[in-house]
């Protein structure tokens, strides 16, 4: 056998010495590129319907050509958190971002979380560690713009237009890196106030004079041409850097379809509705459906952009559950959600292009799985310390063994709060907004500590539920959440303690009132159980877990109506209900007229009739309802704490900017 030559032999040998870099480049093929499009709250069943109606025709592409399934999210469902979760393949007690905000413990503000207070590596630092450049736009959690082998536009670039005023005329240091990137595309910056009469048109259908107002976060329509805006910047800047700079990554990163749903999302195809609901659905009925359709030629744009060699990952954080009208009306009033309560807990993920299997059916997979599978089609192991996996029936790609980690020393230290002083401010006002922050709201801690009680470490939930109660004594939201740790860890007499507090902090604490019967059931105390069931499901009587409690121990439900008369007035009082939600209070009103003649005494009846009362602004008529009720039923908390609330709050204006504390 004759020897093999020596070049080739060292050839051999610098491939081995180099594997992570060059997995391909070994067997005589290079790795492709890789383009990742985040569309923050792309709902599947939304696309599935439009896909249906033959709107959808790019997204349709990827489906029958590409490889697909729902993506399974995992809560907490709030944007910063589970996209740092796809980056990073880590859950967030290990990467840290538990929240939109971190508190400052200086000065005890809220501040937007920030690439500093990550403690795991994204897939911008692997990938540029190992010889890949990649370029990352808008994803969340960027600024400051971290150095890598490629570009990052971060964050805070889409608040740019509010500082060209200001002295720093940049916007501050931070937004992207390097420096020298601002001026190459800031002719890309599109601001609210650049959005043209016809792009607004396609949208919503409003007056020049309602167009043309001063932008503010609060003002729905303002916050709709920033998300549009901003979906168009991040946009071009992705397609302009990918087409210029070619670089092995992109990560792409557009809120638009979030912020509408949040937004509009009740009036998306609700029937029905009258008053102020109706006139919101003829202004911004179509806003939901066109910015879906908005997302789809958004994506044939980067169909258009791709070669051969490219592999098109496309994925949302969570689905939107969208035409759904709130229990409470006045919620909508200001046309926003509340927190993250109408999130899907299902998202999307399309594979196509390059070593895409087609028309594959992916096997259930996770946001953890992106950052693993980003790696090999990169080709490069996932870390063992990433619990996701490579999706391989979906690609002809063969992973490399996975290595223990990516991780060092500096990834896992604590970093300082670090704040962005004329950016914040305004972050934390869409945040307001959009009802995800406000002055009760959870924080990261809160969220991290949840994260580990979710996966069974009930130890290290307690522990950290025990520092968060020291420092806020008074929540009482969070001593009862205290007790759950502790009273999965068996110490009932603790929880128990924990859950008095809470319910003498907050006597409307549904969920103290189950979990103290859930400690009294399991210690045998059966008619003490009963009574707290009975107390979470007067409260709230759609609380599930309470009434089927209830029928298991043979307890009876409360203010169930016994009598004909006093079944026939909550019929009515629910019709009411529903009248209510679609803005027909007048409809509403009659119907309670109607209950109330046929069972007076039925406390239902009145706590209904305030909260009509209050929406049509009669404050008066809302207080004696509740009075009423409470002649009925003294011991009622919810009409006690809505008396007091009512007494402390005006009465709302008839479609007021920002909606006061609800009546519930």
């Amino acid at each position: 056998m004759l020897p093999r030559p020596r070049a080739a032999l060292l050839a051999l040998a610098l491939c081995a010495a180099a594997a992570l870099a060059v997995v391909f480049a070994c067997r005589g093929q290079k790795p492709g590129r890789v383009f990742v499009l985040g569309l923050d709250g792309a709902d599947p069943e939304t696309i599935d319907l439009l896909m249906s109606e033959g709107k959808l025709p790019n997204f349709a592409k990827l489906r029958r050509e590409g490889a697909y399934a729902p993506l399974a999210s995992r809560r907490p469902l709030l944007s910063p958190v589970i996209w740092t979760t796809i980056a990073t393949g880590k859950t967030p007690d290990r990467h840290r971002i538990g929240h939109f905000v971190a508190v400052n413990p200086a000065t005890g503000e809220q501040l937007p979380v920030t690439s500093q207070m990550r403690r795991a590596q994204a897939l911008w630092n692997i990938l540029s560690a190992r010889e890949r450049s990649v370029d990352v736009v808008g994803w969340w959690a960027t600024w400051p713009a971290e150095t890598v082998r490629g570009s990052i536009v971060s964050d805070h670039f889409a608040y740019h237009f509010l500082m060209e005023e200001s002295a720093d005329g940049a916007g501050g240091a931070g937004k992207v890196s390097p420096p020298g990137l601002e001026a190459r595309i800031a002719p890309a910056l599109k601001r609210p106030q650049d959005v043209t009469a016809e792009e607004l048109a396609r949208f919503v259908t409003v007056g020049p004079e309602e167009a043309a107002r001063k932008f503010d976060f609060a003002d729905d329509l303002s916050h709709f041409k920033w998300a549009y805006a901003t979906a168009e910047t991040y946009t071009a800047i992705g397609l302009k850097l990918w087409k210029e700079d070619r670089p092995d990554n992109l990560l792409l990163y557009i809120e638009g379809l979030d912020s509408t749903s949040h937004l509009f999302g009740h009036l998306f195809r609700a029937k029905g509705l009258s008053g102020e609901l109706a006139e919101q659905q003829q202004k911004y009925g179509r806003a939901v459906e066109q910015m879906y359709v908005y997302a789809d030629q958004l994506l044939g744009r980067v169909l258009a952009a791709m070669d051969s060699r490219t592999t098109l990952v496309v994925a949302s954080d969570h689905g939107f559950e969208l035409g759904k009208l709130q229990d409470d009306p006045s919620k909508t009033r200001d046309m926003r959600r509340v927190s993250e309560a109408f999130h899907r807990t299902e998202g999307i993920l399309y594979l196509y292009g390059d070593r895409v299997r087609p028309r594959t059916r992916l096997n259930r997979p996770t946001i953890l799985d992106v950052a693993p599978t980003v790696l090999a089609l990169n080709g490069l192991p996932k870390g063992q310390d990433m619990p996701g996996r490579v999706l391989v029936e979906g690609l002809d790609v063969t992973p490399p063994a996975p290595i223990p980690t990516y991780e060092t020393a500096s990834s896992a230290a604590a970093a300082p709060a670090a704040g962005d002083s004329q950016v914040d401010p305004e972050i934390v006002k869409k945040l307001q907004s959009l009802g995800y922050i406000g002055a009760k709201s959870a924080t990261g801690d809160r969220n991290l500590a949840g994260v580990a009680f979710d996966e069974g470490r009930y130890d290290e939930a307690a522990r950290e539920y025990a520092k968060l109660v020291a420092e806020s004594p008074k929540d009482g939201a969070l001593r009862a959440s205290y007790a759950g740790a502790l009273g999965a860890l068996g110490d009932y007499a603790a929880a128990l303690e924990q859950l008095t507090v809470a319910i003498e902090l907050e006597p409307l604490n549904v969920e103290a009132y189950h979990n103290r019967a859930v400690i009294h059931e399991r210690r045998g105390e059966r008619d003490a159980a009963i009574a707290d069931y009975q107390k979470a499901v007067k409260y709230n009587p759609q609380y599930e877990p309470s009434v089927r409690a209830l029928h298991r121990l043979g307890g009876s439900l409360p203010q169930q109506p016994r009598s004909d008369a006093e079944k026939r007035a909550a019929a009515l009082a629910e019709e009411a209900a529903a009248a209510a939600r679609r803005g027909d209070y007048a409809g509403a009103e009659r119907k309670l007229d109607e209950a109330a003649k046929t069972a007076p005494k039925l406390a239902l009846v009145y706590q209904y009739r305030a909260n009509v009362a209050y929406l049509r602004g009669d404050t008066a008529g809302a207080a004696a309802a509740l009075e009423q009720g409470l002649r009925i039923d003294p011991g009622n908390a919810l009409f006690a704490e809505n008396l007091r609330r009512l007494r402390q709050t005006p009465a709302p204006a008839r479609a007021p900017t920002k909606a006061p504390p609800p009546i519930r």
